[in-house]
């Protein structure tokens, strides 16, 4: 499936460089311009600095003179609007669209009074429209979309900067398209072995016996509680070496303290 993000009338060339961003993190690498205040938008220094490295976002991106030639081959179109308008497509939040969007259902349900705007055919290509950040997008490039997204916000300051904007989009779309896996460490601490837990308590043994906590005579349960302790923390071979660097600590204290 493709994605597509089209930016409408762009005025701050900052908010194309955060956009190509947003959409490398996200995996996405399509973004079209339709007429932006400056012809050379995708050149200006302040784009290539807020794209902050997303530079072959950049190099593809396309600039048009209008949204038809943006939406060739966009079987599927979004507005991204914060105000509801009172005639048009549904206005949902992105998860609750794309959820429908990517299982096939409908977008409205059938008694909804906009029934006839409903698209359960699976999508070939999704664009993404933005409009200025002056204001807004046009009524009529709504009209033509298939649901307004309106991202839920604090009901008392709903304000997004652009770039926030597309980031959250881009994000809910990646998610409904499977997500990426959470990036693991490259090398995984290594847990301790039976031996260096034994050697661990056995020096924790002498440490505790040094400052008169633990009693040689009448050790009680001390020590297998705190073999039990180790065990449910899963303790790293790391740990360890803290751990025993701590009872090493506590020994020559109280050898000074004796001393």
């Amino acid at each position: 499936m493709q994605t597509r993000f089209v930016m409408i009338n762009t005025s701050h060339a900052g908010n194309v460089g955060a956009t190509a961003r947003a959409m490398k993190v996200m995996g996405f690498d399509d973004l079209v311009l339709v007429a932006p205040r400056w012809a050379n938008v995708l050149r200006r220094e302040e784009t290539i600095q807020r794209a902050s490295g997303a530079l072959d976002v950049l190099a593809q991106a396309r600039i048009v003179e209008t949204l038809d030639q943006a939406l060739g081959g966009m079987t599927h179109v979004f507005a991204t609007a914060m105000t509801p308008r009172d005639f048009g497509p549904p206005t949902m939040s992105p998860r609750d669209c794309f959820t429908r969007l990517t299982s096939g259902s409908p977008l409205v349900r059938a008694s909804d009074p906009d029934a006839q705007a409903q698209v359960a055919e699976a999508p070939h290509g999704v664009a993404f429209l933005f409009g200025s950040e002056r204001f807004g997008m046009r009524n009529e490039d709504v009209y033509r979309c298939h649901a307004a997204l309106q991202i839920p916000t604090n009901p008392d300051f709903g304000s997004l900067n652009l770039g926030a904007a597309v980031q959250v989009i881009a994000y809910e779309w990646r998610q409904a398209l499977a997500g990426y896996a959470l990036q693991s460490p490259a090398v995984a601490p290594r847990a301790a072995d039976a031996q260096e837990l034994a050697g661990l308590l056995a020096h924790w043994e002498k440490a505790l016996v040094a400052i008169d906590y633990l009693d040689p005579g009448a050790p009680k349960k001390l020590m297998p509680r705190l073999n039990q302790l180790f065990n449910r923390a899963a303790v790293t071979q790391e740990e360890v070496n803290i751990l025993r660097g701590v009872a090493k600590a506590v020994l020559r204290t109280a050898a000074r303290a004796r001393g």
